[in-house]
């Protein structure tokens, strides 16, 4: 038995029946690669039975504290069965991309069963007509509550259920994995009701690590070497607000080597400061396109793993956050990208001051019943509705490996990334690598995104400008000649990996 952090227990209290807080991935995998050219449902579940205990998550369920009184616990579940958590289902006919990224959404937005292990897993069948896709095809459909995960944490499991070749032997470590009776509530209680007698002792210990960080900020600050201007100035736009139970999602993907082209954008970018840009064109087209367009930039919240090495394939979440404009009141590509990359530096300046390990630290120390009374106030209340936001959406970044991963045998051609809303925040993107490819994905409120097709058709032409933008770059100034454009060559979501990196 293990108790949650304060972060982890946050997002339990943030956990709505319209608005589940989990996150996971739409993966689609070839099966010709699979011994025998194939892969059944008893496969799947033999192959993931086998690996169970390389990942601490798999059969832990959480049991809360009475009264709301203490961080809840997780607990070995005795009655664990895999056949709950591993489902299966088929596309209807024809079987296209748009049907499956219905029925992501549709699985996405039901809760998960919080009495058992927090996690599922959807096997998906009948992609037939999903374009690009190898034919024969099935996706794996993947949502763990974040509680229990955190985006890097998200990668360690990955690594538990995939294989580097399609023949590796089943692991061959001993699975020493005992089930746990549920604790006793009493103890629980009285455990809890100590706990709140201490937690002023260990707040004031981390606000002393974290002083000497937030004095440095403030003394930045007042010289003008970072802005905290994102936080201030966040417009308020459709992506705000209350959440639905409605969930659209669809993606778009991209070749990693013109991402890296785009980085001469602005000299010393990153990969990052790319999708960021790319996101701020996107939301700027959509909003446009519903004459919604703010004149101030919206801001995104993007999430920083503080993980270390020896917390790695470890439970709960080591995050902390930056806040980044991402210049949608700016029509050129090229010049919306020099603007993030600059923000983002001054974003940085502010986590890098304050410590983003301090950061995570003190989001562990908030008091579980505030965490809970907060949550319920904010949400019964509709706050969001009322509010000035902070963010207008989040972009996260997982990377993936570069080389080709199997499960079951069935190689990975695709991976879409899926994150939870909560009132205030309506739009989500996930930026998720994978062999030499770049995926945005995105999920976001039916009612903020009613026309998923065209968010994403926002996406790539948001690709295509900075794209544009970089060729015109390359053009010889000297000659006076305008170089003849090609389209830029990308992969939609519709399309596998290139076949060449397999």
């Amino acid at each position: 038995m293990k108790q949650m952090q304060g972060l982890d227990a946050a997002f339990v209290a943030m956990e709505q029946p319209v608005a589940p807080v989990h996150i996971g991935s739409t993966a689609i995998y070839d099966p010709s690669t699979a011994p025998g050219g194939f892969v059944r449902y008893k496969d799947i579940l033999s192959y993931i039975g086998d690996r169970l205990h390389l990942s601490e998550t798999m059969r832990q369920k959480m049991v809360k504290v009475p009264f709301g009184i203490d961080y809840p616990y997780w607990v070995e579940d005795i009655n664990f069965d895999l056949e709950f958590h591993v489902r299966h289902v088929a596309l209807p006919k024809p079987g296209d991309w748009r049907q499956l990224c219905i029925q992501a959404a549709r699985i996405f937005a039901r809760p998960l069963d919080l009495t058992r292990p927090p996690w599922e897993i959807t096997i998906v069948e009948g992609l037939d007509n999903v374009e690009g896709i190898p034919e024969g095809s099935y996706a794996m459909i993947t949502k763990v509550h974040h509680a229990a995960i955190d985006g890097a944490s998200g990668v360690d499991m990955m690594k538990a259920l995939h294989t580097l070749t399609a023949d590796a032997e089943p692991p061959t470590g001993k699975d020493e994995w005992r089930p746990e009776s549920d604790p006793s509530q009493i103890g629980m209680f009285m455990r809890g009701y100590a706990r709140s007698l201490s937690n002023p002792f260990r707040q004031l210990n981390a606000l002393r690590r974290s002083a000497p960080g937030m004095m440095k900020a403030a003394g930045r600050m007042m010289k003008g070497e970072i802005d905290v201007n994102a936080l201030m100035k966040a417009p308020k736009t459709r992506f705000n607000g209350t959440v639905s139970p409605h969930r659209m999602f669809d993606a778009r993907t991209f070749r990693m080597d013109d991402i890296n082209k785009m980085r001469s954008l602005s000299e010393g970018s990153k990969l990052n400061d790319v999708m960021l840009s790319i996101v701020g064109g996107a939301m700027r087209r959509y909003l446009k396109s519903k004459r919604e367009l703010p004149e101030e930039t919206v801001t995104a919240m993007a999430p920083i793993s503080v993980r270390t090495e020896g917390e790695q394939n470890t439970m709960g979440n080591q995050v902390a956050a930056m806040f980044v404009p991402l210049g949608s009141h700016i029509e050129s590509a090229a010049e919306r990208m020099k603007y993030v990359h600059a923000e983002t530096g001054r974003a940085k300046g502010l986590t890098e001051t304050l410590g983003a390990r301090d950061m995570a630290e003190m989001a562990k120390l908030s008091p579980a019943p505030v965490m809970n009374i907060g949550s319920m106030l904010y949400t019964r209340l509709k706050l969001a509705d009322r509010m000035k936001p902070f963010i207008n959406t989040v972009v996260t970044n997982v990377p993936g490996p570069p080389i080709p991963i199997y499960s079951a045998g069935a190689q990975l051609v695709a991976n879409y990334g899926m994150l939870c809303l909560v009132d205030g925040v309506r739009l989500g993107h996930i930026v998720q690598s994978y062999m030499g490819q770049i995926a945005l994905s995105f999920t976001a409120d039916r009612n903020a995104v009613p026309d998923p097709d065209f968010y994403a058709e926002c996406m790539q032409k948001s690709f295509d400008d900075h794209m544009k933008a970089t060729l015109a770059l390359k053009t010889p100034a000297s000659t006076g000649k305008t170089r003849a454009k090609s389209k830029p060559k990308t992969a939609t979501a519709k399309q596998a990996p290139d076949q060449s990196l397999h």
